[in-house]
């Protein structure tokens, strides 16, 4: 007992002492921890807010009534259900125990703002639908006006409305994807928010939404169902069941409810908070890397003062124990303050997110025990884990080290740690190409990356050696002696300058990753509109996202007709079951589509499909050994099964979809019609410029949609990428910011090291301007070899991604490097080296020469 009271003694009265030393690891873990806990609390206020905007929404609603039979095609979220008929209503009303009922009518559509351009699509739905009179049916709430009564009349939610520059009297275009001009006379909510997220609606009468939103008049998406009084939601749908026809069920209100929001906001949260969770783990892992260093380099700094507690009687137990309560108190410290921090930023999140759009609810946040113990636990184990390896290394320090000068650092001639290092590289590499090159596998490349960054790890002192070498030798001959100096300070400690430059490297290398693969994203892009779009100009929807109404069908026979045009065709959508299995297929005309996309070599008669065959991509047919001349079985969303005969198998998908048939196979079975795509060729002789413009007035006609050329097409395509990348930047800086406050950290340490060195330059010569600019050079060159190895690193793996993400899956991709964009990121890590040593270095240059010279 007392031995550990004497450690937790020690370690109070060095930290008290030396508290300038844990700033940078106090402020790394505060980050981290910071960061970790905001995406907790934000994550579960948001869950709480809706769940509670759900619930407001759909409080009045007891049962719902909808078709039993769904098609989910992979990577939906919902399946497509085959339409209830609304005549139902009348005979549910008079089922005992029912208050009332409404058919729910519900559709795609874009509303277009004041100036012109379409409101939302980029992602979140844009949903159209008929106004339910019933106020407790309806889940929205009237805020302002009225409701719709006459055609072409509606309501749009506030938020909507906001974003557009919309208010009650005007008159603007609704896509449904049939343009429909309406007047605005209303203004709502839902759940007591003006909107659901990015989701637009706009509500009509039930006649415009039969009118526009469905195939033909009386259908219905749901029939939503009010209990009278005394009666439960199961008792409801109880007594609905023995009523409804055969492929109709009921559940109750709070099943739709969660079934709704699982849809709308438990798959977005639980992507959005993944996203956010993952980048914290970076953040954490580089914040280890500065945290070690910092205690590496105190143990290194007490080595006499350890030495001489030794050879006064301390055991090694108390060594390493003192070395750990620091470590432990800094850590609990830092991360209560990371807990502190991270309720702060969610807080900021909940005031920031409304005002970039996106509707924050309201309510107080939501602040849960784990959300508060785990980023603290996961703060204190990280400063406890990195501190671990030099608390061991400063129990084993031997009594007569109090004799001696400070050891000098050999690691980068180690000879054990090249062997073991070269080995580990060379095994991490040959799983890594394993997993790209033999048996394709994302998860099997991740492992062998894994140990390639460990690799990088262990040779750091060895690599960075010859590295600093290589880059510093510009300064000899432009900075002179100063620069030598820098070149010579960097080289000191390999190990030291290895573990300062990690964390940098550990950052940049995760930039550098998604950078490399968000380029070859978009050159696959590029590739794929080039070897498949045969055509001149497309009209598309957006290229990510749920949302849009897509496009006229009536546009692409429109565009078609024109003088200029050679060829127009139009690409749907539909969903069948294939042989039990969920399948996209794209409705078209097939035999004008070759004229417009390179479908490659064709085996059969795309001509012949007429209203009982499908075309089959050659991936997919072989993996359902399927042929010309071969039966398969397609289930509709309407519950009708059909017998398809193969006729055509055509070679290149990427653009057509694995399965195609005709307007006429599909118009039975059909919702709401529209095109995702129309490709068009102009006839020859026809200029880029005349073919697009006349396009261009058409499809005025029909809500105004983008008209692109091949070029703009590839580039609005891979559009979501720049995005994705923006973010993922944003995250990252504080990664970088971490591992830039390790650098300025490691230098200030190394300062205080080097003060009677330091001290003897400036008696001899050198000037304030001199120590500062070979300080800002030291800490240039180890973000240098920090920034080079990242980006070596991060080009390997974001080509081993690649590979391996084509090798395990059917798509082609590109690999591409963005050297622009690399060579930014070099930039920026060079001047954020220069920054991180600006600090220590102007500390440096104010020492007082004479108490330098004096310290011992």
């Amino acid at each position: 007992m007392s031995s550990a009271r004497a450690s937790v003694r020690l370690s109070l009265s060095s930290l008290r002492a030396h508290k300038r030393r844990f700033a940078g690891t106090f402020t790394a873990v505060l980050l981290g921890v910071a960061f970790l806990a905001g995406t907790l609390v934000m994550g579960d206020t948001l869950r709480a807010g809706f769940d509670s905007m759900f619930g407001t929404a759909a409080s009045g609603t007891d049962a719902v009534v909808r078709s039993a039979d769904v098609v989910t095609v992979s990577g939906e979220t919902q399946g497509t259900r085959r339409p209830v008929n609304t005549g139902l209503v009348r005979q549910i009303e008079r089922t005992p125990g029912v208050a009332a009922a409404a058919p729910r009518i519900e559709g795609a559509g874009q509303l277009i703002g004041s100036d012109g351009e379409p409101i939302g699509g980029q992602g979140p739905p844009t949903i159209a639908g008929n106004w339910i009179d019933d106020p407790e049916l309806n889940p929205y709430r009237l805020a302002e006006g009225r409701t719709p009564s006459a055609p072409g009349e509606v309501v749009v939610n506030r938020g909507t409305a906001d974003r557009g520059g919309l208010k009650i009297g005007d008159t603007t275009v609704l896509r449904t994807p049939d343009p429909v001009r309406v007047t605005l006379v209303g203004l709502a909510t839902f759940g007591g928010e003006d909107g659901m997220a990015q989701v637009t609606y706009t509500g009509m009468t039930q006649a415009d939404a039969e009118k526009y939103l469905t195939p033909k008049p009386g259908e219905a998406a749901s029939i939503q169902v009010r209990a009278g009084p005394g009666t439960g939601q199961q008792e409801l749908v109880d007594a609905l069941r023995p009523v409804l026809p055969e492929g109709v069920e009921a559940i109750t209100g709070q099943t739709s409810a969660s079934e709704n929001q699982d849809m709308i906001s438990g798959a977005f949260l639980s992507l959005f908070t993944t996203l956010l969770l993952v980048f914290s783990g970076i953040v954490l892992l580089v914040a280890t890397f500065s945290i070690h260093n910092t205690f590496a380099i105190v143990v290194a700094q007490r080595t006499r003062e350890n030495a001489l507690l030794r050879a006064l009687g301390a055991s090694r137990r108390q060594i390493v124990g003192s070395t750990l309560v620091e470590a432990t108190v800094v850590g609990i410290i830092a991360s209560a303050a990371g807990l502190i921090g991270g309720i702060a930023i969610a807080a900021g999140l909940q005031a920031l997110f409304p005002a970039i759009g996106f509707p924050f609810p309201e309510g107080a946040l939501v602040i849960s025990g784990l959300s508060m113990l785990l980023p603290l636990g996961v703060g204190i184990l990280v400063c406890l884990g990195s501190a671990l390896v030099p608390a061991v290394r400063a129990g084993r320090i031997a009594p007569l080290a109090a004799l001696r000068d400070t050891a000098v650092d050999d690691s980068a001639a180690s000879r054990k740690r090249i062997v073991i290092g070269g080995a580990l590289l060379a095994a991490a590499v040959a799983v890594t190409l394993t997993g790209v090159l033999v048996t394709p596998s994302v998860w099997v490349s991740a492992v062998g990356a894994f140990f390639v960054l460990v690799s990088f790890v262990v040779l750091g002192p060895v690599a960075s050696s010859y590295a600093i070498r290589v880059l510093g030798a510009p300064l000899d001959r432009l900075r002179g002696v100063t620069g030598a100096l820098a070149k010579r300070n960097a080289l000191r400690s390999p190990k030291r300058t290895s573990a300062t430059a990690t964390a940098l490297m550990t950052g940049v290398a995760v930039v550098s990753l998604f950078t490399v693969f968000g380029a070859s994203l978009k050159a696959t892009m590029d590739e794929t509109v080039d070897r498949s779009f045969a055509g001149d100009v497309a009209i598309s929807t957006p290229g990510f996202g749920a949302g849009g109404s897509g496009l006229s069908p009536k546009l692409a026979p429109a565009v078609d007709q024109l003088p200029e045009v050679g060829t127009a065709v139009g690409l749907g959508k539909g969903v069948a079951e294939v042989d039990g299995s969920g399948r996209a297929l794209t409705v078209t005309d097939p035999a004008a589509l070759a004229e417009v996309l390179d479908l490659g070599a064709v085996d059969g008669s795309l001509a012949s499909l007429g209203k009982d065959g499908i075309a089959l991509s050659g991936t997919e047919a072989a993996k359902r050994d399927l042929h010309t001349g071969s039966t398969t079985r397609l289930t509709f969303s309407d519950g009708t099964r059909q017998t398809f005969t193969v006729r055509a198998v055509y070679a290149e998908s990427e653009l057509a979809g694995d399965y195609l048939v005709t307007r006429a196979a599909w118009a039975p079975h059909r919702a709401q019609d529209s095109d995702s795509l129309i490709a068009v060729s102009f006839k020859d002789g026809v200029s880029a410029d005349e073919g697009k413009a006349a396009v261009e007035r058409t499809a005025a006609a029909y809500g105004g949609p983008e008209v692109q050329t091949r070029e703009e097409y590839a580039q609005s395509s891979a559009g979501g990428i720049d995005m994705m990348l923006t973010l993922i930047y944003a995250l990252l800086a504080l990664a970088v910011l971490i591992a830039l406050l390790g650098i300025a950290n490691t230098l200030t340490l190394a300062i205080h090291e080097r003060t009677r060195e330091l001290g003897l330059l400036r008696a001899v010569g050198q000037t304030r301007n001199q120590l500062r600019a070979m300080v800002r050079w030291e800490s240039i060159l180890v973000a240098a070899f920090g920034t080079a190895g990242g980006l070596l690193l991060g080009a390997f793996l974001g080509w081993v991604l690649v590979e391996a993400s084509e090798g395990s899956g059917d798509t082609a991709f590109a690999f591409a490097l963005a050297p622009d964009r690399l060579l930014i990121v070099g930039v920026v890590g060079l001047a954020a080296g220069a920054l991180a040593g600006w600090r220590p270095a102007r500390r440096a240059a104010r020492l007082d020469v004479l108490r330098a010279i004096a310290t011992e």
